[in-house]
């Protein structure tokens, strides 16, 4: 059985897709880019600010979920320039200070809005 998680506190999805999916005790959440929930839009800066605003993104999504970033197994990062990986990991680590999630980065030529980072991740729901 499948649930739908949806949260006014992180974008509205931006074509056919659920900002997450939980089934059993895990949830599946779509990439997010740095779109701001309240405008709507994606923000203007470099990659550590669209960073930032992705992480916050995933994080209200993750609270809708009954879940924290504690409890995520896996992460998958698509990056459209890898010279930013250094710059993406210093905004990423803070979020994952000890017991950091399995994690594989992607370098891609594009992404929705043109945004420079988009993040996915998978985690547990404790207690589920």
């Amino acid at each position: 059985m499948k649930t739908i998680i949806h949260t006014d506190d992180a974008p509205k999805a931006v074509g056919p897709y659920s900002q997450a999916v939980r089934t059993g005790n895990l949830l599946f959440t779509a990439g997010q880019v740095a779109i701001d929930p309240a405008i709507g839009k994606l923000i203007d800066g470099d990659v550590a600010a669209q960073a930032e605003q992705v992480m916050r993104n995933l994080q209200a999504v993750l609270t809708a979920a009954g879940t924290s970033f504690d409890h995520v197994v896996k992460t998958t990062v698509f990056l459209v320039d890898m010279a930013d990986f250094a710059a993406l990991n210093a905004v990423y680590g803070r979020y994952f200070p000890a017991n950091p999630p399995a994690r594989s980065t992607f370098a891609v030529r594009g992404l929705p809005l043109g945004a420079k980072v988009e993040i996915e991740m998978v985690a547990e729901i404790p207690n589920a």
